[in-house]
């Protein structure tokens, strides 16, 4: 009860204090680009429940139909050109904000996934789908500059499989299990830290327990 009062709180003021940069934002998506302000994609919640994750639009059509499918690379062609400066920012992220009012997620958890992506937690599932999924958390910490790390494979998509996905089911297990108030300021305070520090080695230092680092982790 205590997180979902924060989050609602957070949300709140989040959206208000941002109503400035986000209105015009909504405006140059209606009228460039696809000309649409919102994509709207079903992601996986809590207890494996199917909601709509919101997002600014940032890519061409369908896009998951083709390309690397809904693995995003580096320099990626079906990123529209506002949409560029939109993923780098994270803004296009805000409109989960929204998600977070409505019950669907909360500020701090395991990135929602689609369906087919999530499957392959195998038996992490269960332990992962127990909490909402959230607008940041470890994975989102460890794993903020993904498309870079993806874009030195030959094989982004098989990387991301074999590679990539397994460690982000390890630190989402490991946030359900040690999740806290105490946790969730941590992350929240942390994800401002990398976003003005995209380098920093932070959350590693502040959890000291976190799954071993994997060596591809070690290069960037």
């Amino acid at each position: 009860m205590v997180i979902r009062a924060l989050d609602i709180l957070f949300a709140s003021l989040a959206l208000l204090i941002l109503a400035p940069l986000l209105l015009p934002i909504c405006l140059i998506l209606r009228f460039s680009g696809e000309k649409e302000v919102l994509y709207l994609q079903p992601r996986v919640g809590k207890n494996q429940s199917i909601f709509y994750l919101y997002k600014f639009t940032t890519m061409v059509k369908n896009s998951s139909d083709f390309g690397s499918g809904d693995i995003t690379i580096k320099d990626d062609p079906r990123v529209l050109p506002f949409g560029k400066l939109l993923r780098k920012t994270k803004i296009n992220e805000l409109p989960q904000l929204l998600n977070i009012i409505f019950g669907d997620m909360s500020i701090v958890g395991p990135r929602p996934l689609v369906k087919k992506t999530f499957d392959k937690y195998e038996n992490n599932c269960i332990d992962i789908a127990s909490v909402k999924p959230g607008l940041t958390g470890i994975g989102s910490l460890i794993f903020r500059d993904e498309e870079s790390i993806l874009d030195k494979s030959n094989d982004p998509i098989k990387f991301y499989f074999d590679e990539i996905h397994p460690y982000k089911g390890t630190l989402e297990v490991w946030f359900v299990k040690n999740m806290s108030i105490k946790l969730y300021f941590q992350v929240i305070l942390l994800t401002v830290w990398v976003l003005l520090f995209p380098r920093s080695n932070l959350p590693f230092q502040i959890f000291g327990d976190l799954p071993d680092k994997p060596n591809f982790l070690e290069k960037t």
